[in-house]
């Protein structure tokens, strides 16, 4: 016996390589296990570098949470999720039928009617969750478009009262911390437009899991078209619109038409004219933006 704990070959590759010794399959898979040799596939654990903050910058996201819900200021989780190909592609999933349907072998983009792009948008509150759905790129002017369409239309209806605004987002993507154009355009098209203080804290790198809308919506929007091939964005829409919950959520879809440019860039200048404070407490990530005096006069 060696020191080796585990095999990569089949019952008989090692069956052939015993050569002299005559051993049937079950044999072999018999003595395997009797020595704790089991088929096992890998198991994610090893979570790598964490951040030194990570903790700190959790326990500072449920505070903020908290503190806007004591105010009954709205509290929103946003993220951007899986791009679909549309066309006649394969799903994962299953789902209950006489017989499979056929769909293309290979998932070729060029083949595609075009790349959904669902950017959703989700009310910690009330649990509601709006899905954007672009046709186009996922930048950070995309996600901020979406937010303001959010304000216009269900702001007033939930939080006619609202003076602030808290978000909870991932660290990278669209929405991330290092996003220029992301804080820019929320200084412009949130804060000075509604006259709202908008409050962000984002979720270190590697742990978008805990990000509400990812295990709350988005998770149950994979349930609801697993197995079923999207070949029309209408198709998608319909979907998206039919996900429900017995615990209460409601998803309502639109689709976005807009064409947006990737690698827009903010000049520095504009950038120090931003009314941003950074938090005390890993300000990377954290940040509040004040709507400007001279933009409510304006």
């Amino acid at each position: 016996m060696s020191t080796r704990k585990w095999l990569n070959c089949r019952l008989w590759d090692i069956q052939a390589r015993l050569q002299t010794h005559e051993v049937s399959l079950p044999v072999i898979s018999r003595l395997l296990r009797a020595h704790d040799y089991h088929l096992r596939g890998n198991r994610k654990e090893v979570e790598g570098e964490q951040k030194p903050e990570r903790d700190q910058q959790f326990q500072h996201i449920y505070d903020e949470r908290a503190a806007h819900a004591v105010r009954g200021q709205p509290r929103l989780s946003v993220d951007t999720k899986k791009k679909e190909l549309i066309g006649d592609f394969k799903n994962a999933g299953q789902i209950w039928c006489q017989e499979a349907e056929a769909v293309k072998v290979h998932d070729f983009p060029s083949e595609a009617l075009g790349r959904a792009v669902p950017y959703g948008v989700y009310d910690l509150q009330y649990n509601r969750a709006t899905i954007y759905v672009g046709q186009s790129a996922d930048t950070p002017a995309f996600a901020v478009d979406n937010l303001v369409q959010w304000c216009q239309t269900e702001l007033p209806e939930r939080f006619p009262d609202a003076t602030e605004l808290f978000i909870e987002a991932d660290a990278g993507g669209s929405n991330g911390y290092r996003t220029h154009v992301w804080k820019h355009d929320l200084q412009n098209k949130i804060a000075d437009a509604f006259g709202l203080k908008v409050t962000v804290c984002h979720y270190p790198t590697g742990t978008s899991k805990w990000n509400p809308i990812e295990h709350r919506v988005f998770s149950e929007i994979s349930k609801m078209w697993a197995g079923c091939p999207l070949r029309t964005f209408d198709i998608i829409l319909e979907y998206l619109n039919d996900t429900k919950t017995q615990s209460g959520l409601r998803v309502q879809a639109h689709l976005v038409s807009q064409t947006y440019e990737t690698g827009v860039k903010v000049p520095d200048a504009e950038m120090e004219s931003l009314s941003i404070n950074y938090h005390s407490v890993c300000p990377q990530w954290n940040y509040t933006i004040s709507p400007r005096p001279f933009a409510q006069t304006a």
